[in-house]
């Protein structure tokens, strides 16, 4: 059966239909030897697919995994230096990517997947999924602050942050901790607001990722997704994956 190139190799753990799309733009996909083009259909069964001169693998079984990520590692499946990289804590082999971003400096959840499809939904802008953070601020913040960044603030590129919901959660020292949920996620979004509202970030941890949570994770730490849970996050029926168990796993302590 023929379907479109960059749904296939979102299938066989390439990335999202988008950045797949622009493997084919960049003619780094080809079919049957020859370069493709964007809105090209094939079939695996007969036809030979090749991404950068590889052929394309059988779709692999989607795998789900909720993570932990600590501090100083990097929201990414392959590094370009010698940092470590979200992909470096889960020891399978095949595709595996992060959905999303968190930066090096922020800690929490992290959905890991081989599911080109689900990465599109949890990622395109226009279905906003919510994030949901802990946010630990330097000063505490007076009713004035936390009502501007609910209704949203103008960053230096000029682009308005959408509304979002802010609470007041507990003092800390000098500082207190505020839950901040929203639907977009622009680099360094949370921390860029806290300075312009004179509210210096000092640690932030994602919860929740759509219905996803991060629960009773610790840094390190990660597990399969149940069936249930993908259904939640896809919110429709869940593709044909392996039964895995929940138990949370981590990797050693890296040594100095």
């Amino acid at each position: 059966m023929q379907e479109r190139l960059q749904k296939l190799l979102a299938q066989a753990g390439y990335g999202s239909r988008r950045s797949c799309e622009e493997f084919i733009v960049e003619g780094r996909v080809s079919v049957n030897g020859k370069k493709a083009i964007l809105g090209q259909k094939a079939d695996p069964a007969v036809d030979t697919i090749t991404v950068d001169g590889r052929a394309l693998s059988k779709p692999e079984a989607f795998t789900y995994i909720a993570l932990y990520k600590p501090r100083n590692v990097l929201s990414a499946s392959e590094g370009q230096d010698d940092r470590r990289t979200v992909r470096d804590l889960i020891p399978l082999q095949g595709h595996l990517y992060p959905v999303g971003r968190l930066d090096f400096d922020s800690e929490g959840l992290i959905l890991m997947t081989n599911d080109g499809d689900l990465t599109n939904k949890l990622t395109h802008p226009k279905y906003a999924h919510e994030k949901e953070y802990r946010v630990l601020l330097a000063r505490k913040p007076d009713s004035e602050q936390i009502e501007a960044w609910r209704r949203g603030v103008v960053l230096p590129e000029g682009d308005r942050t959408q509304p979002a919901h802010v609470n007041f959660l507990s003092t800390s020292g000098k500082g207190a901790w505020i839950r901040v949920v929203m639907g977009e996620g622009k680099k360094r979004q949370i921390r860029e607001v806290g300075k312009l509202l004179g509210l210096p970030v000092v640690r932030i941890i994602r919860l929740r990722i759509g219905t996803l949570r991060l629960g009773d994770l610790k840094p390190r730490q990660w597990r399969y997704l149940t069936e249930e849970e993908v259904m939640e996050l896809k919110g429709d029926h869940v593709p044909k994956m392996e039964q895995k168990p929940r138990a949370k796993r981590s990797m050693p302590a890296r040594r100095n």
